[in-house]
């Protein structure tokens, strides 16, 4: 499982800069997921407020509400078949368990198809994967593209050999 060193600044009370924490966090990795890969770098519910004494902020959904924001990455394996005999319930309490509120934005009748409140940036910093749209169009992506998703219905895919690691940015976002 892949580990990623978090370095954390902070101010303390008489306003000088320190090291708040320096810490590798381990990835999150699902069994009805083989292959996929999840780390939960750092988030907060709410709006950031600065000075900040660099310690974490409590957050528990995957996906931030309206002023919230998290920070991660994700590894997406090569497209393979579910694994045999797969438990589908079992595996849906244990997502559900490992990131509270993903499984809830996933569509059961379109595998990976799925929608959120955010704003999302992903940065892919290895591999390639493919990014779908509800109307089936995609677009390739590969080591050094970027995203910004708007709240849209998409899947991502990885119909390549080796697996495609992404850093994402969510920031809770309002409907109109």
């Amino acid at each position: 499982m892949t580990t990623i060193r978090r370095v954390v600044t902070g101010k303390t009370p008489e306003g000088k800069s320190v090291f708040a924490s320096d810490e590798q966090v381990e990835a999150i990795a699902p069994n009805v997921l083989p292959g996929f890969e999840f780390q939960r770098l750092w988030g907060s519910d709410t709006v950031p407020s600065l000075p900040d004494d660099g310690a974490p902020r409590a957050f528990d959904a995957y996906f931030p509400p309206p002023g919230g924001y998290r920070v991660g990455s994700f590894t997406i394996p090569p497209d393979a078949p579910p694994p045999a005999g797969l438990d589908v319930s079992a595996g849906m309490r244990e997502i559900e368990e490992l990131l509270p509120g993903l499984a809830a934005h996933m569509e059961p009748d379109v595998p990976g198809m799925h929608t959120t409140q955010t704003v999302d940036f992903e940065y892919v910093v290895s591999g390639r994967c493919v990014l779908e749209l509800d109307d089936g169009a995609t677009v390739e992506l590969g080591a050094g593209d970027t995203v910004v998703q708007n709240g849209t219905r998409h899947a991502w895919r990885n119909p390549f050999d080796e697996p495609a690691v992404l850093v994402v940015v969510l920031i809770g976002a309002t409907d109109r």
